[in-house]
């Protein structure tokens, strides 16, 4: 289980949190077909990969700053974010957790899921509305 330590009290948030962090405020935006995935045995990137998709562009920029906002206010470290010139797939690095936020017709093109269709899907039911 990864983990990030916040500031110089030694406080840390675990990767499953920080999953739980990001999906729940996805959610809040609208965000369509929430998926997580388990990458911990499959790569050295993450614990997690998330993909997601809004329906427009303003979509897609209102999930990803809500996710931001959630993360930052939890004191998770946002490393970087990308994508934000176009809103058609944007991506959020956190560390142990990547989050990818698609605009409809990108998500398909791009087809992430198959990409790691190895990687176990972690059950968010308890995590959305």
């Amino acid at each position: 289980m990864g983990c990030q330590i916040i500031g110089g009290n030694q406080l840390t948030i675990s990767s499953e949190e920080i999953l739980e962090i990001a999906v729940k405020a996805a959610d809040d935006k609208r965000a369509e077909d929430i998926m997580a995935m388990d990458v911990r045995n499959i790569s050295i990137l993450a614990d997690y990969f998330v993909v997601m998709h809004g329906n427009s562009e303003k979509q897609v920029e209102a999930i990803v700053n809500e996710i931001v906002d959630q993360e930052e206010m939890a004191k998770v470290e946002v490393k970087r974010i990308e994508g934000r010139d176009s809103a058609k797939w944007m991506l959020i690095d956190l560390g142990d957790v990547v989050v990818h936020v698609f605009h409809y017709s990108e998500r398909s093109f791009y087809n992430l899921e198959k990409l790691w269709s190895d990687a176990p899907l972690v059950d968010i039911s308890k995590m959305v509305d």
